[in-house]
């Protein structure tokens, strides 16, 4: 079996980059919510979905000052989707905690992105099996986004 050569993967990253690219939904996702998510907004939301967290805690799994997190976290609830609480321990301490509008907004955004492409509807069922197990060997290889490495 003839390995790829660097211009084969150069090619196969290339025409991945566009596919995915084609089915960026951040537009119709800002379209059902009535605002743009944003990256970094769009994790903390997601993370708060496990349970309140604190803004050092929020920082930290996300690779950022305390600061941004605020940031972060006041754009949030300035769209009513978080609440800040005093922390029941230590009350110099907030604790962050979805509402129910930030659960609604995380049920929105589920439906919007994790519904598979319409260009997967084409493939037939051996090709989706073949496109699983590369996509679950690149996995198992480590090849994960960079945010997911930290």
């Amino acid at each position: 079996m003839r390995r790829a050569t660097a211009e084969d993967r150069e090619r196969a990253w290339a025409l991945m980059y566009r596919f995915v690219e084609a089915q960026n939904r951040r537009g119709e996702l800002a379209q059902a919510l009535g605002f743009r998510l944003g990256g970094g907004r769009g994790k903390v939301l997601a993370q708060l979905r496990s349970g309140p967290a604190t803004l050092r805690e929020l920082a930290e799994a996300n690779g950022v000052d305390a600061p941004y997190a605020t940031v972060i976290v006041d754009k949030l609830e300035e769209h009513g989707l978080v609440a800040r609480q005093p922390h029941p321990d230590d009350r110099r301490r907030k604790l962050v905690s979805l509402t129910a509008a930030g659960e609604a907004a995380l049920a929105t955004a589920d439906a919007v992105l994790l519904r598979p492409p319409a260009a997967i509807g084409q493939l037939t069922a051996e090709e989706v099996g073949q496109l699983t197990g590369l996509l679950t060997r690149l996995l198992d290889a480590g090849v994960t986004a960079p945010e997911a490495r930290r």
